[in-house]
């Protein structure tokens, strides 16, 4: 990225470091993420304005805990330790750090000592967040006392003329009311950022950072109409135009006119080059009979490629392939710098061998900014709100075996869902909502006096914005009454409809 100011954040292993980081760029100022064995020389060539430690599940008194090297503390740069941050701080520059006989977890009043400029505007007592097993007994030469708690003595230290600040808390989470107060003193009156970081400044820089990368050269995206690639890939056709174009593999495991709109939004609305490739016949022939959820994701993953490189093939003088791939992705592969090819949202990861460098526009940007800067380009928000899809979509929701007729059940099904969902305005408080259809399971029914012998639909729906929990949402009787009778009057083939009330664990969100 072309310079501006920049915080850098050490990860030392906490849960909280990504946490930290939303919050800065939520004041309004730049930062990134390195792990706690970045060098001296990999942190100050990113000329940072402050460096933030974030918080660790080690303690500092063990042999191979993470540790940090002096000489940062000798750069002149602002440095705000958090919990072990503080630790760390603490035992590096010759404090004496401890295991407590008694322990503070979770909510805890905190008192100010001192007016230090971390702490302007933050009330004389105020409630913070605790999370720790060790605490600083002596502080380092030169550091003054800046608040305590009932339990901890020395809950916030300063050294003021070095610009060191550490606390014992943590300021970034919900439960620490005024954190937010004390990272802006020490994003602003500390470390003197100007906070100018916004869409609008990311996106003419990352403009002349693709122009430049890509020069005359040819550019393709593989276009799957979820939030990430389609914010990719409008970001790239604002700096390059028709040297963009988008392939858009259709398999015919979409959702109901999810084709028919991405399409619309690509060429219509954007005039962005899109090759939409209906591939959903050749598509359900090789799944014909296939019912193993994983044989399934590797066939779907497979072809998809074949389809994605044959069409790639077709482009003269391609160089580049555009991927939206996300910070979260970048910091969670323990590397900063690795181009490594994700998979393509599950649907199997396009081939190192292909021959193209990458662009990755969104890799500075946490998801809520991503969808900020879609709503900056000019997306519908339908394509920007939209729920996480799996890559193989239906394929994975039909239970058995997939044919033509049980993807236009689950299709109507899975809309009625959807639509009365936001006819509710329930869209916000629910993560993920889909139908499911378990083909092995027909049960009799009656309808009209006459039997039936039809499908059951299983609903579900969740809420939990990380992924890796979630618990079932709890619908208000008369919605799921609704959803069932109108899934049962209007769509020929269902007879039974049933929720999912399990969370996950033990469950998982999708069925396969």
């Amino acid at each position: 990225m072309e310079h501006q100011e920049t915080v850098i954040i050490l990860d030392f292993g906490g849960q909280y470091a990504q946490l930290i980081a939303r919050r800065v760029r939520e004041c309004g100022v730049y930062c990134e993420i390195l792990p706690y064995t970045a060098t001296v020389a990999d942190i100050l060539s990113h000329d940072p304005k402050g460096i933030i430690f974030s918080g660790g599940p080690s303690s500092v008194n063990i042999d191979n805990a993470p540790k940090i090297n002096e000489e940062i503390f000798k750069a002149g740069i602002p440095i705000f330790g958090i919990c072990y941050g503080m630790q760390l701080m603490a035992k590096t520059l010759g404090g004496e750090v401890e295991s407590p006989e008694k322990h503070e977890y979770g909510h805890t009043e905190f008192y100010r000592d001192g007016s230090s400029p971390l702490f302007a505007d933050v009330s004389e007592k105020t409630a913070v967040w605790m999370s720790h097993g060790d605490a600083v007994v002596d502080m380092p030469a030169g550091f003054g006392l800046i608040g305590h708690t009932a339990l901890t003595p020395t809950a916030a230290m300063a050294d003021e003329a070095r610009r060191l600040y550490a606390v014992q808390f943590h300021p970034e989470v919900v439960h620490t009311p005024e954190g937010m107060t004390m990272l802006k003193n020490f994003l602003f009156a500390i470390c003197e950022c100007k906070g100018d970081w916004s869409m609008g400044n990311y996106i003419n820089i990352a403009i002349k950072n693709i122009k430049e990368k890509v020069g005359n050269h040819n550019v393709i995206c593989a276009l799957s109409g979820g939030v990430d690639s389609s914010v990719a890939a409008v970001l790239v056709h604002k700096a390059i135009g028709d040297q963009l174009t988008c392939v858009f593999v259709d398999h015919g495991f979409l959702r109901l006119n999810e084709a028919k709109q991405v399409v619309d939004t690509f060429t219509n609305k954007f005039n962005i080059k899109l090759k939409h490739i209906d591939a959903s016949e050749r598509f359900l022939h090789l799944l014909n009979g296939i019912t193993e959820p994983e044989k399934k994701r590797k066939i779907i993953g497979a072809e998809f490629i074949h389809t994605f490189q044959e069409e790639a093939d077709k482009i003269e003088d391609v160089k580049f392939l555009v991927q939206g791939t996300l910070y979260p992705d970048v910091v969670e592969s323990g590397t900063a710098t690795a181009a490594t090819i994700k998979s393509h949202h599950n649907v199997g990861g396009l081939p190192k061998d292909m021959k193209f460098s990458l662009i990755e526009p969104l890799r500075e940007l946490f998801k809520d900014e991503v969808r900020q800067l879609g709503r900056e380009l000019g997306l519908p928000e339908e394509i920007i709100s939209r729920q996480p899809f799996p890559g193989p979509g239906l394929a994975i929701r039909i239970i058995g075996d997939i044919t033509k007729e049980r993807l236009d059940i689950l299709r109507k099904a899975d809309a009625i869902v959807r639509e009365i969902i936001h006819q509710h305005n329930l869209d916000s408080a629910i993560w993920q909502a889909f139908a499911v259809l378990p083909a092995a399971i027909r049960s009799v029914g009656v309808m009209g006096d006459e039997r039936t012998y039809d499908y059951t639909v299983g609903i579900r729906a969740v809420t939990g914005a990380d992924g890796m929990t979630a618990d079932y949402y709890r619908f208000p009787w008369e919605i799921l009454d609704e959803m069932s009778r109108r899934i049962c009057n209007e769509v020929k083939g269902i007879n039974r409809v049933v929720y999912d009330i399990t969370s996950k664990p033990p469950a998982t969100i999708e069925w396969e």
